[in-house]
């Protein structure tokens, strides 16, 4: 079969596999430490470790010993072409590629075949956070990942019991923990790619204080379910401190060095959960250096000049009452939505309007759509944001985590009273160029415009504050942003 035909045939198959994818006790005050989640998002972690192992999650380290391991799936790479190419003729090894191909294919499906509704509420859960957590920039960047929260709240839910885990089940908007597990360990596989081609890593530790018991049933489901490694140590030494910043850079590919620095854990610290979120992927078509050019662009707080990166290509221009909006594909991977507010309507507003996130889940099946020659006009950036989660949260109606009389911990220790989280800040970073799109984040938890064109092209400019979403290729939103400043 030639490498075209086996294009088109594997595609038809990923379509139809991605449309089914779619588918209260007194306690004494002590503090654990929670989630790390790469893309902006961290909360106050105490007690993590972590060593480099083959398949990127926390080995053995001499600061903490190994209670549980995460084993995370192998994947098959992606083909380079140029592997498949005669140095002598010149011509191209169909055979060997399609072979390499099939099985690169085979492997990235399996990965995206998850049960079928696993995706359900999650556009909502987006909603949701994503106007509590973004709204009130005031003129700022924000950067902000669904998923990464998704991940560490999950988590959260799994070590808690009582109302404290209820109330982060209504969040999650599942009903039961056996359908939270389904659903968390869909939404890591379908999300998780290490190929060559695309990576999305999504990596998950829990840390505990040396003199606290554990359930080892609990930090077995930890790794089974979400892929987290579990660890002991000493809370509150320098040591662990570092390990901890090692760990989030490591996992995050150091884009979030700086705000890792300000992590660390006090001694009181009983235990930490960590989530984090990498991603970096190329345009399906890349822009040339040779367009990018210096212009203006519009923010709240006076104009800037920055490097606009332009390109004109057929494609599909969306519209809603409120802004306009034009997906730029990633290679071998989902998109980046680019949604600019129309005239009169600020970006920020954007947040809080249902269709926007009706557009992310409809896709191409969005009614006010139509295929233009789009000449696109828009700004390298690199944006980034830290975010505290504690009060948005508790207005989010995850109230008993925090309070130390009210918080159970129970499901992780025979020790669980007075243990509460102390901390959740999320840190999120994303860079665009010509040739692509890199982003991370992390949650560390701690206890103690538009109407239809009227013609057959578009200029879409984007010179003023928009919002942009990252999607991965089952429809995720992985990385949500508003760009008030792309220098």
């Amino acid at each position: 079969m030639k490498k075209e035909q086996l294009f088109e045939a594997i595609g038809g198959a990923e379509e139809e596999l991605l449309a089914r994818s779619e588918k209260k006790r007194k306690k004494r005050n002590r503090w654990i430490g929670g989630g790390v989640l790469a893309a902006c998002l961290c909360l106050a972690a105490a007690g993590v470790l972590w060593n480099k192992t083959e398949g990127g999650n926390g080995g053995g380290s001499i600061y903490a010993a190994a209670i549980s391991q995460a084993a995370y799936p192998e994947m098959a790479p992606y083909p380079n072409e140029m592997d498949f190419i005669d140095e002598k003729t010149g011509e191209f090894d169909d055979e060997g590629f399609s072979a390499v191909y099939d099985k690169w294919r085979e492997g990235k499906l399996a990965q995206l075949d998850q049960p079928e509704g696993y995706a359900d509420n999650l556009i909502s859960f987006t909603a949701r956070t994503t106007q509590q957590f973004l709204s009130g920039a005031d003129g700022q960047n924000r950067v902000y990942s669904p998923v990464n929260l998704y991940m560490a709240l999950s988590m959260l839910a799994e070590t808690t019991d009582g109302e404290s885990r209820e109330e982060i089940l209504n969040l999650l908007g599942v009903n039961d923990m056996a359908a939270l597990r389904t659903k968390a360990s869909a939404i890591w596989n379908a999300n998780y790619c290490r190929d060559g081609a695309v990576t999305s890593i999504l990596a998950n530790s829990l840390w505990l204080n040396q003199n606290l018991s554990y359930k080892q049933s609990t930090m077995d489901t930890l790794a089974k379910t979400y892929y987290a490694s579990s660890f002991q140590g000493e809370m509150g030494s320098n040591s662990l401190n570092q390990e901890l910043q090692n760990w989030l850079n490591e996992q995050t590919g150091g884009l979030l060095k700086e705000q890792a620095s300000q992590i660390e854990l006090e001694p009181e610290t009983v235990l930490a959960l960590a989530s984090t979120i990498y991603f970096q992927a190329k345009w399906s078509s890349e822009f040339s250096e040779s367009n990018t050019e210096n212009g203006v662009f519009h923010g709240p707080d006076g104009d800037q000049n920055c490097d606009f990166m332009r390109q004109s290509s057929s494609g599909a221009y969306y519209w809603g009452e409120h802004f306009s909006a034009v997906p730029k594909r990633l290679e071998e991977s989902g998109r980046m939505w680019l949604i600019l507010p129309d005239d009169g309507v600020s970006a920020e507003d954007l947040l809080s309007d249902d269709e926007v996130m009706k557009l992310l889940s409809s896709g191409d099946e969005w009614t006010n759509r139509k295929n233009l020659m789009i000449h696109l006009s828009m700004p390298k950036f690199d944006v980034s944001s830290d975010l505290s989660l504690v009060e948005g949260l508790k207005t989010l109606g995850v109230q008993d985590v925090f309070d130390p009389e009210a918080a159970d911990f129970s499901p992780m220790t025979e020790d669980a009273d007075g243990i509460y989280v102390s901390q959740a800040k999320h840190a999120a970073r994303v860079m665009v160029d010509e040739k692509g799109c890199t982003a991370a984040a992390y949650t560390v938890m701690a206890m103690a415009g538009g109407a239809m064109p009227p013609a057959d092209e578009i200029d879409f400019v984007l010179d003023r504050p928009f919002l942009f979403v990252i999607t991965s290729e089952a429809g995720t939103p992985l990385f949500i942003g508003l760009v008030n400043q792309p220098v």
